[in-house]
């Protein structure tokens, strides 16, 4: 076994496997770039290298740079996590050749799976399913549908050189196939000056399942049952689970069974991941394989019992699986939600900056610990006080939960994501907890045009309807109590003027533009000791009543008590939204912004003009933290709707910021290369 192995990696992967080296007794040594140099992983780790500049090209990406580090701190084994250099041949080569163990497969396993049309050729010799097609140019719709006829319908007619939905069609019979190649093949021939159209087989209601797969040097491979990743945003998973909710336990081992047969035929030695799509009929096809650690791989620790990064040191160090195929459990269900710094309500534009708040749900499980199951695990690789860098991917932390089946592993989700505590940034904390409170998900129907399909036109605080919004509006009233409860208790007051608690109160919660909703309550029986009242809600349908309690400090964020027995977590803070007097109650991936004031307050308060927010249009404003790498016009310069006028990038993507109506560049106000903060003025318009 190894003394001491390099991680060729940062964040929360590179924390990851430094848990379970500890674990294992073999000493670590962390890479490090230059915005990294004060990050989580180059703490934890028992040596740190300097590796390089901030950009991934200039340090995580430098081989050379990565094995001299090997040599000069003695680390006798490589682990490269996920991305950057882990599913790159050629340096799983040069390590291999320095005399480094590579913790992962052999370099000629993943150059036969990195070629997408040779892995499918590899799939095919060894008898996995592929997606049936006809990839040769057809010469014309008569033969189109004789093709399509041998795949069998539903097919897809596809331009070979198309994109952007021109030159693709589906069809479902003899003449759609037909009509749709001649429409394939003259659209593509006016847009791409290319009509070759090839034909493949089109999965309905596709779902993306893969099959986590481990292999040894002595050729023993098994599979670890499957993971859902249906749930994606523009082909980016957002919510992993395993089992499958889908899958029945025959496709399962059809599956699993082709999985292992695919590892052997490439003599996998490792952990790795074999990519299925799986139509609504359970017809599944092979679409490709990832020969690393996958990011959602705690779930399948969780439900196998099995410590995955364990198994991937004991296999590089020539060790056998220590279990065979029978020995592999299915324990309970398991959940992961990607916490990313994005702001779901901009489109999801990259957020970056300094972490000012980061207080995860309280953790049960840990990482490399295979004996504390059934609770909830954080994956992360930041802390409170940190920088989230605009250089790397925007992953923040992975929420993991264990219950004892789905509906008990949701449940856990949505309490945990109640409890997580992020400021400083924008996360994407509401819209998973919106995701996890859809019927549809909640049911288990969905596949991979899920989130296309229910948030067409992006994600919105009123996309979150609350399953009992009274009770927003009484806790709202409880936690206004308790600050007046302590405000009456303050010496001094004057005579007369003493801050008084009362009963009855009107909570005034603040809407669009000015249109808010006022609701009568009364709040009775304050127990001191407990932190206890009893608020009443009137509504058009009835009061409604809750007895609420709560031991959490005043300057809490995360406010966990019982309302009406049963307990709650909810995030409580005044100061951050519409109003600085306001106090914005979030739960459930559900937001309120809400004044408590007394009835009198409440009528003058109606009476207040709305101020209506100034006109920016005149400003190009940057709609996120970034580089800006291009300014695309000069001043004096008439534009056009839809013409391109800055590039920021950020996160690993450039955007680009079009203009949205015509008109004249007047002053810029930035330059090429500075750091822009989200609504920093670029240029304006005269």
């Amino acid at each position: 076994m190894f003394t001491k192995i390099l991680i060729a990696n940062r964040g929360e992967i590179a924390c990851r496997v430094i848990a379970t080296a500890r674990k294992m007794g073999i000493a670590t040594v962390a890479v490090y770039s230059d915005a990294d140099k004060d990050a989580r992983h180059v703490q934890l780790a028992d040596e740190a290298v300097h590796i390089g500049a901030a950009p991934s090209r200039e340090s995580y990406l430098l081989a050379d740079k990565i094995i001299a580090a090997c040599k000069q701190t003695g680390a006798q084994a490589v682990h490269p996590g996920y991305g950057f250099l882990s599913e790159n041949e050629a340096f799983a080569r040069r390590v291999e050749e320095e005399g480094i163990a590579f913790i992962g497969p052999k370099h000629h396993a993943i150059a036969a799976m990195g070629d997408k049309i040779a892995s499918k050729k590899l799939a095919a010799e060894a008898k996995v399913n592929t997606i049936p097609g006809y990839n040769d140019a057809i010469s014309g719709p008569e033969q189109a549908v004789e093709i399509a006829r041998g795949i069998g319908y539903p097919v897809m007619i596809k331009a070979s050189a198309g994109g952007g939905g021109k030159g693709l069609r589906v069809a479902f019979n003899d003449k759609e196939a037909f009509e749709g190649f001649a429409s394939c093949q003259n659209e593509a021939r006016n847009s791409f000056g290319d009509d070759r159209v090839f034909i493949e087989k089109f999965v309905e209601e596709p779902r993306h399942i893969e099959i986590q797969v481990l292999g040894d040097a002595h050729g023993n491979v098994v599979f670890l049952n499957e993971r859902e990743c249906s749930i994606q945003r523009r082909h980016q998973k957002v919510i992993e689970e395993a089992p499958s909710p889908f899958i029945s336990e025959e496709t399962r081992a059809a599956m699993g069974a082709q999985a292992v047969a695919l590892a052997k035929a490439v003599q996998y030695q490792s952990a790795g991941t074999v990519e299925f799509v799986v139509g609504k009929d359970q017809s599944f096809y092979f679409l490709e394989m990832n020969t690393r650690l996958q990011v959602e791989h705690p779930v399948t620790e969780a439900i196998t019992g099995l410590d995955l990064v364990e198994q991937m040191i004991r296999v590089a160090a020539g060790e056998k699986l220590s279990f065979t195929q029978a020995d592999v459990r299915r324990d309970g269900w398991a959940i992961e939600c990607r916490i990313n710094a994005e702001d779901p309500f901009r489109n999801f534009l990259p957020s970056t900056g300094r972490l000012v708040r980061f207080q995860p749900p309280e953790q049960t499980m840990w990482q490399g610990d295979t004996e504390h199951l059934q609770g909830v695990r954080i994956d992360t690789g930041v802390y409170e006080g940190g920088e989230i860098p605009m250089f790397y991917d925007s992953m923040i932390a992975k929420l993991i939960v264990h219950g004892k089946d789905r509906n008990d592993a949701i449940a856990k989700m949505r309490e945990a994501l109640n409890g997580f505590v992020i400021r400083g940034i924008s996360s994407n904390i509401p819209f998973q907890a919106a995701l996890l409170a859809h019927p549809s998900f909640i049911a288990g129907d969905f596949n991979t045009g899920f989130i296309a399909e229910h948030y067409a036109g992006g994600f919105h605080a009123e996309d979150v309807p609350h399953s009992d919004p009274q009770f927003l509006v009484a806790l709202a009233a409880y936690m206004n109590r308790r600050y007046r409860e302590r405000a009456s208790t303050i010496t001094g007051q004057m005579q007369g003027h003493e801050v008084q608690l009362g009963l009855q109160y009107t909570v005034v919660t603040l809407g669009a533009e000015g249109r808010n909703q006022h609701t009568p309550v009364r709040v009775e029986d304050f127990d001191l000791a407990r932190h206890a009242s009893k608020v009443t809600v009137q509504g058009e349908g009835g009061d409604k009543t809750y007895e609420i309690s709560s031991a959490s400090h005043l300057r809490d964020v995360r406010i966990e008590g019982l309302a009406n027995g049963k307990p709650f977590t909810v995030q409580i803070e005044r100061g951050t939204g519409k109003n600085p007097l306001a106090l914005r109650i979030a739960h459930n991936g559900a937001q309120i912004d809400a004044l408590v004031l007394s009835p009198r307050g409440a009528e003058l308060y109606q009476l207040m003009p709305y101020k209506a927010p100034p006109d920016l249009s005149k400003f190009l404003l940057s709609p996120m933290p970034g580089l800006l790498i291009d300014i695309a016009v000069q001043p004096g310069q008439k534009v056009q709707a839809g013409e391109k006028l800055a590039v920021i990038e950020a996160m690993k993507m450039e955007n680009i910021l079009f203009a949205t109506q015509d008109g004249v560049v007047g002053k810029i106000s930035a330059s090429k290369g500075d750091s822009l903060a989200v609504d920093e003025v670029i240029l304006d318009f005269v």
